[in-house]
């Protein structure tokens, strides 16, 4: 990756020698090993050991998990928040797991479509829930820095599995829990 990096600056007009490039080809070698580790995961074998028989059977919500990846279509950065929901089946798992699934995820090259959809359908296999909700609000820099250079926009998807999609109820109270509704915790 380092010989790619330095042909890059090259074909910028760059002189991969100079003093304030010469380690850059390094550097990026190791940004890009980190930014994608997700690739080397297996969700499975992360979660496999925090999921726990408990008899439970209301919401669980995990808010406002941070969220980092690449837009797979001009490799620049998307950032936001997930929110994620299931309704436990007789398994639960831990709180942590989930924070680290997204993390899995978006570590990869992706569109925020398909990481949506992923974290959903993960634990929906995993747990076998009533049902999952998952949403992800991102800002996309190949919409913010180029393109269209709208700098307020803010791109919104969703997953819904089982009880969320087919339980109005259920849908409604997970978009109020995420929206900060909460009695007096707010994030």
């Amino acid at each position: 990756m380092e010989s790619i990096v330095r042909s890059f600056l090259t074909e910028l007009g760059e002189d991969p020698e100079r003093e304030g490039l010469k380690e850059t080809p390094r550097r990026v070698a190791k940004a890009w090993k980190f930014l994608t580790e997700g690739y080397d995961l297996d969700p499975k074998v992360v979660l496999n050991n925090a999921i726990f028989s408990e008899d439970v059977d209301e919401m669980i919500t995990i808010r406002n998990i941070e969220i980092y990846s690449m837009c797979e279509h001009h490799l620049l950065p998307f950032f936001g928040k997930a929110h994620v929901a299931y309704m436990p089946n007789g398994k639960i798992i831990g709180f942590s797991k989930i924070p680290r699934l997204v993390d899995i995820y978006a570590r990869r090259l992706q569109v925020q479509e398909r990481l949506t959809r992923q974290i959903a359908d993960t634990i929906q296999e995993l747990l076998n829930p009533r049902g999952v909700a998952v949403v992800i609000e991102a800002v996309h820099l190949c919409m913010t820095m180029r393109g269209v250079q709208k700098q307020n926009s803010v791109a919104v998807t969703s997953a819904m599995l089982g009880g969320f999609r087919d339980d109005r109820s259920s849908r409604m109270e997970f978009l109020e829990l995420i929206r900060g509704q909460t009695n007096g915790v707010s994030a």
